[in-house]
């Protein structure tokens, strides 16, 4: 015996249609074909259920656009399934003005809406379809494409601060005195965001292969890890080391390199572009004059370059400028030594306690503190040269004696983050900082250009016989300047998305 009963029902928004099947199997028993207990089977009734759509879907909800580089990304949330099952979603982007409207579709959220007009507004919306039809579209919302936007990290309407950071207070006048910045080229935080970009940016080299930063590296105290560094090509190497960056505004008169053939930071920072070894845009790739219009053509500096300057036209002295801002911009404040330092700087003491023992330094980093700070019957006199609290060279400064006979000056970068380097001097021939210590201690050479503060009375090369346990407090005080919120603060790092 077997029953079916089929029931129809029809709402406003759907149809559902519901049908079981109930079976009932029954053995009969006796003359009559009546059933008993024992011989009967009931089974469970099977129920299914189908839902099928008589109205086009509800609007999408929730719309947020994202602007990308020549691009807009959709996030957005369905609407509800009650309507049956959506097959997609178009989503639409009208310009502001005349132009086509670009229609893109997808099957779920987000979608990306390509070929936009960087810097042009675009309306916004999505709706869904299902098999009656396209539904009612979101609200619309309204996105400006941007190849800042799509390819960086930077926020132009909340810019990080580059052009007034809170200096401690014994970075006083006589710092000030030493800030090599132009009258005409101030730190403000627009341009240092360009130089930030450019700084990171390897399409400055001639085959997109290298950067500033990949010769000044954050993690290695803005310099190279390596002795010499990597130049475009891959097969060719700097001959000088890379040299740290950090307070690099604290020096005067200003000059750059460590042969300080450059009067400033400014003419200093496309040098190392135009270099053929370094990033190739020498003389046989087109120099300067071929970087530019390469620069021009790329679509996050016509934005930056007008963001800065008013202008998207790229000039030598713009990327100069930009560059120089940015690194400029890398005030060391932050090592154990200025921590402690901080709480016992008094202005009224000639030397502003400098000979006082600095708090929250180890035993064998104060010891090298006061070796590195006092002068003859005290100390090694260190800091006649190494200028602290920036730690940057005296501008009287003359040769430390590498070499016999050596009539070069060379210029050293500030000693803040010393500690990261790997590889010391100009050349680059000492590897550790124990090395360098030991040069100090017994291994200056003589020659007309020897600073006279290493030398002994009588004008041989001074030899300091400093103890073991001395030389490695020297050490230890030098590890004590590494300034490790420079080398990981965010503004000083790539601004570029993965």
């Amino acid at each position: 015996m077997r029953a079916k009963k089929t029931i129809l029902r029809n709402a406003t928004q759907r149809s559902l249609t519901i049908g079981f099947v109930i079976a009932l199997v029954a053995c009969g028993g006796g003359s009559g074909g009546g059933s008993t207990a024992g011989n009967s089977t009931t089974q469970t009734p099977t129920v299914t259920t189908t839902i099928t759509s008589s109205t086009t879907p509800d609007a999408p909800t929730s719309l947020v656009a994202t602007a990308g580089n020549a691009s807009a990304i959709l996030t957005f949330v369905a609407p509800s399934t009650t309507t049956g099952t959506i097959s997609s979603y178009t989503a639409s982007c009208t310009p502001t003005g005349a132009g086509a409207v670009l229609t893109v579709t997808g099957s779920a959220s987000p979608i990306t809406v390509n070929g936009l007009t960087n810097g042009t507004p675009y309306t916004c919306k999505v709706n869904a379809t299902n098999v009656v039809g396209a539904g009612a579209a979101s609200v619309s919302t309204t996105v400006t494409p941007s190849a800042v936007a799509g390819l960086l990290t930077l926020n132009l309407t909340s810019l990080s601060n580059y052009a007034a950071p809170t200096l401690p207070a014994y970075y006083d006048n006589a710092v000030t005195a030493i800030d090599n910045t132009p009258a005409g080229n101030v730190v403000n935080n627009k341009t240092a965001t360009l130089g930030r970009v450019l700084f990171y940016d390897k399409n400055l080299s001639f085959n997109n292969t290298v950067s500033c930063a990949s010769c000044h590296q954050a993690a290695a105290g803005f310099s190279d890890p390596a002795r010499f560094s990597t130049g475009f090509s891959d097969s060719a190497f700097t001959t000088a080391h890379s040299m740290r960056l950090g307070n690099i505004r604290y020096y005067r008169p200003g000059s750059m390199f460590w042969d300080k053939r450059t009067a400033s930071v400014e003419l200093q920072a496309s040098q190392p572009i135009q270099n053929a070894i370094e990033m190739g845009f020498d003389a046989t790739h087109g120099g300067i004059a071929a970087l530019l219009p390469k620069l021009q053509a790329i679509g996050y500096y016509q934005e930056l370059f007008t963001f800065a300057f008013g202008d998207a036209n790229v000039t030598e002295a713009r990327i100069q400028n930009a560059l120089a801002q940015f690194e400029r911009s890398m005030v060391s404040i932050n090592s154990a030594w200025d921590t402690g330092f901080a709480s016992v700087f008094n202005p009224a003491l000639a030397d502003q306690g400098r000979s006082l023992p600095v708090p929250g330094l180890t035993a064998q980093e104060d010891r090298g503190r006061a070796l590195f700070m006092g002068g003859p019957g005290v100390g090694v006199g260190c800091a006649a040269c190494h200028v602290p609290p920036t730690f940057s060279l005296a501008a009287n400064s003359l040769s430390n004696g590498l070499d016999a006979g050596e009539t070069r000056i060379f210029k050293s970068p500030s000693l803040k983050s010393v500690g990261l380097a790997g590889a010391f001097m100009h050349d680059g021939r000492f590897s550790t900082l124990d090395q360098v210590v030991d040069f100090y201690n017994n291994g200056v050479q003589g020659g007309p250009a020897l600073d006279p503060r290493l030398t002994a009375p009588g004008g041989a090369p001074r030899v300091l016989n400093l103890s073991v346990a001395d030389k490695a407090a020297l050490v230890a005080f030098l590890r004590a300047l590494t300034d490790t919120t420079l080398a990981t603060d965010a503004k000083f790092l790539t601004p570029f998305k993965p």
